[in-house]
């Protein structure tokens, strides 16, 4: 796998801490997967103004929060309320966010860039990472004390955090890691509720 995709979460770091790990990391161009760019309390990661602090450390900035989201605006992708990653995932408008964030590593070094500071705990661990691996393309998180962790190793991870052993008498380590996904994305998915929680 010659390609990689890098993922990284801001969580409630500065604005500098976070350029510095991704200065640390050789990224050239982040791509914002948050379904909505803004936040109460940590300003410093609305869109305009993190966008503006990358340009000015020499990033590229794109937002993909509307094809890699996920919080998706098509209502087939619910289900009680509540999104469905494997219903996102064949959306064109995903594999449309996927493709470009493929196209993007033939010229940039690329960060997929949310807001949970564990990769485990956020779609894009556990929605594109998944998608973009079966495309052939190495992912790695960058963690929040800066190391990174390849996703390969994060799959061992989220099997443990699920309960689930790996040497399973009647099941393939891939079927394993399905399941795995699953679980976590029953765990984390949106749901509508959310929002009039936290309005």
């Amino acid at each position: 796998m010659s390609q990689t995709v890098y993922t990284v979460g801001h969580s409630n770091s500065t604005i500098e801490r976070l350029v510095g790990m991704l200065q640390q990391h050789a990224i050239t161009a982040i791509a914002d997967v948050r379904s909505q760019p803004y936040s109460r309390f940590n300003p410093q990661f609305n869109r305009d103004v993190l966008a503006s602090s990358l340009k000015n450390a020499g990033l590229e900035y794109v937002f993909l929060g509307q094809e890699l989201g996920a919080r998706s605006d098509d209502p087939a992708c619910y289900r009680d309320g509540r999104a469905q990653y494997s219903l996102i995932a064949k959306t064109p408008v995903f594999e449309r966010g996927i493709a470009r964030l493929i196209a993007g590593t033939e010229r940039f070094q690329v960060a997929v860039l949310c807001a949970e500071k564990e990769p485990l705990a956020c779609h894009r661990g556990i929605l594109i990472s998944r998608h973009l691996q079966e495309k052939g393309i190495r992912v790695r998180h960058i963690l929040e004390e800066g190391t990174l962790e390849d996703h390969e190793a994060s799959l061992g991870r989220l099997l443990q955090m699920q309960g689930i052993q790996e040497n399973h008498l009647f099941h393939s380590r891939d079927e394993l890691i399905a399941l795995a996904y699953e679980r976590q994305a029953e765990d984390i998915q949106y749901s509508a509720s959310q929002d009039s929680q936290t309005a």
